[in-house]
């Protein structure tokens, strides 16, 4: 009975350290103390079905509110999973974790097939700014799908709304002044859209005071 009772704490000890030890983090991650008061990841769980990069930018927007130490992002990334993504995590190798960008490579190659299909800057070649189109609906237009597109350089957008804008101040603007940074491009078009709606007001204006004057 003794040799029993003796078997069973031995087994039960070997199974609490296998547990303890599945986990691919290296010591020096590991061993790194959470926040105080932390409540755990607490936003959808990954499980595969969605895209990964749109996880993890929700994953380090959200843990930025708490902290930015390396281990932590580490430690507390398996809670933002579930299923067969936890599964795969629990099954990577002891000691293979070594950073916060070790860890997102492996996830991002593990999980690269649940990306949907990305749109390419060839996606821009086909857009044109119609006879009659207002500049602001154009911009519109050309902005949504830019957006769609990952890691669009400036120059290859600015190149393709120069292609797509029919001629007018905005398109000699940019000829003249190119920009290389997207948000300038957006500040830059926002103030040609006021100045074209603001003519078209005035002629509007002009317009119905000619009529207005016929009519006496």
């Amino acid at each position: 009975m003794g040799d029993e009772s003796c078997l069973i704490r031995s087994t039960r000890t070997t199974l609490t350290a296998d547990q303890n030890r599945r986990h691919p983090f290296t010591n020096n991650i590991i061993e790194v103390p959470l926040p105080e008061k932390w409540k755990g990841f607490n936003r959808d769980r990954y499980d595969e079905s969605t895209n990964p990069d749109e996880h993890m930018d929700a994953y380090t927007t959200h843990m930025s509110l708490y902290t930015s130490d390396d281990a932590v992002l580490c430690r507390v990334f398996p809670t933002s999973l579930k299923g067969a993504t936890l599964s795969w995590f629990t099954k990577l190798s002891p000691n293979s974790i070594d950073s916060f960008a070790t860890l997102v490579a492996k996830f991002e190659t593990q999980f690269a097939t649940s990306r949907p299909h990305h749109l390419t800057s060839i996606a821009l070649v086909g857009i044109r700014q119609e006879k009659g189109e207002s500049l602001r609906t154009f911009v519109d237009r050309f902005s949504k799908v830019a957006m769609s597109i990952r890691n669009l350089s400036p120059d290859v957008a600015m190149h393709h709304m120069l292609t797509a804008l029919r001629p007018g101040p905005f398109a000699d603007n940019l000829c003249m002044q190119p920009v290389d940074i997207l948000d300038e491009l957006r500040k830059r078009a926002a103030k040609y859209m006021q100045l074209e709606e603001l003519r078209e007001f005035r002629n509007q204006a002009r317009a119905e005071a000619g009529g207005e004057r016929k009519e006496e």
